[in-house]
């Protein structure tokens, strides 16, 4: 199996007057589930889980709210030196920089664990923005207005050096000291099988339907859908795509996949999902298009109040809600912002993706430079 450890920072350029979102959050997640919270309003670092409060002596936490506090101000400062670089002093809307630091590392048979992966990436105002290459040990900038970082930041040695050094060794470490926190959340969360819909909506083009796949409720990550036309699976050829694995608001995972197909079509259509390998589903759709479960299958929280909570425990949901709910007026742009970067797989993998924010070494600590 895979684990992760990533820490996800958000900062907003000034306050939205929304309840629940906050100047400045750090969130920390251990195989999907939040762990550890901080932000802006409280500004304390708390556990999430029983087994944190449980094992973690009490100077844990005040190093660690002493650590996200500066973290806090160098947001504060940073998203000052973009917005200014990017002539947007002047802007009447909320500007986001949030930062993903973390790895992923395999677990070997004799119980260690095996570096697979490390990431520390910049997004700001919901684009890619810098990302660090551990393999080249150079900061990678996908746009021009981040080219000053890379080249302050390629130039800065220690930094470069603390980052790699931090990614492959220091975060793994932490995960193999920690693996009461993997054992607690794996019994815990024990495998729950999927609810398994069909169902077409109308498509953009008049003699088409879209037919979906639904897999809803599942808990662990790892799952593969398939549509099949009379037996044969279909592929991106058939013009399928795939949603991939999304956060529900209640810690377990959705996917959809869907295709084109025409009105007239009554070829028998169905969906296999494998999870785990005791579930195995098939639902068949013969030709009768139902539509979508009315239920809305744990896909949506209902209110703000709600609605937030999905956000700001990186569930992405949040933003539909909000946006349903029409509450957001001139902050919707911000919002989506957010569920775009927070919903987007941190780690990519054939096993289980586990993600995973940092408790007590908060990141590359003082090693941070201003951008």
């Amino acid at each position: 199996p895979t684990h992760s450890l990533t820490y996800i920072y958000t900062g907003l350029s000034k306050p939205v007057g929304l309840p629940g979102i906050h100047e400045f959050t750090a969130m920390g997640l251990l195989d999907g589930r939040m762990i550890d919270y901080y932000d802006s309003e409280n500004q304390t670092k708390v556990p999430k889980q029983e087994w944190m409060r449980e094992h973690l002596p009490a100077d844990y936490w005040e190093k660690g709210t002493q650590s996200r506090r500066i973290k806090q101000q160098w947001f504060k400062v940073n998203i000052g030196i973009l917005m200014e670089r990017m002539r947007q002093n002047d802007s009447a809307s909320p500007h986001v920089l949030q930062w993903m630091v973390g790895c992923e590392g395999e677990t070997q048979p004799n119980g260690a664990l095996r570096f697979v992966h490390g990431m520390s990436k910049y997004n700001y105002d919901g684009n890619d923005f810098l990302s660090f290459d551990d393999k080249s040990r150079v900061w990678v900038a996908p746009v021009k207005e981040a080219l000053p970082s890379k080249t302050k930041w390629d130039d800065n040695q220690v930094l470069k050096e603390y980052t790699k050094g931090y990614l492959e060794n220091e975060c793994i470490d932490w995960l193999s000291k920690n693996d009461v926190g993997i054992y607690q959340l794996l019994k815990d969360g024990a495998p729950t099988p999927p609810d398994v819909y069909v169902f077409a909506k109308k498509s953009r083009v008049e003699t088409n339907l879209t037919l979906t796949c639904l897999a809803t409720g599942f808990y662990s990550k790892n799952i593969i859908v398939r549509i099949r036309r009379n037996g044969r699976v279909l592929t991106e050829d058939d013009g399928l795509s795939s949603s991939g694995v999304l956060p529900n608001n209640d810690e377990t995972f959705q996917r959809r996949d869907h295709v084109e197909i025409l009105k007239s079509d009554l070829s028998k259509f169905s969906c296999e999902v494998v999870h785990e390998p005791k579930t195995h589903v098939c639902v068949s759709e013969n030709g009768d298009h139902p539509e979508e479960p009315g239920s809305g299958a744990r896909i949506g929280a209902e209110g703000v109040a709600l609605a937030v909570i999905a956000l700001v425990f990186g569930g992405g949901l949040g933003l539909i809600c909000l946006h349903k709910k029409g509450c957001l007026s001139k902050y919707s742009e911000l919002l989506c912002i957010i569920y775009i970067t927070a919903a987007a797989p941190v780690f990519q993998s054939s096993n289980t993706s586990v993600i995973i924010l940092l408790g007590l070494h908060e990141g590359v600590k003082g090693h941070m430079s201003v951008m």
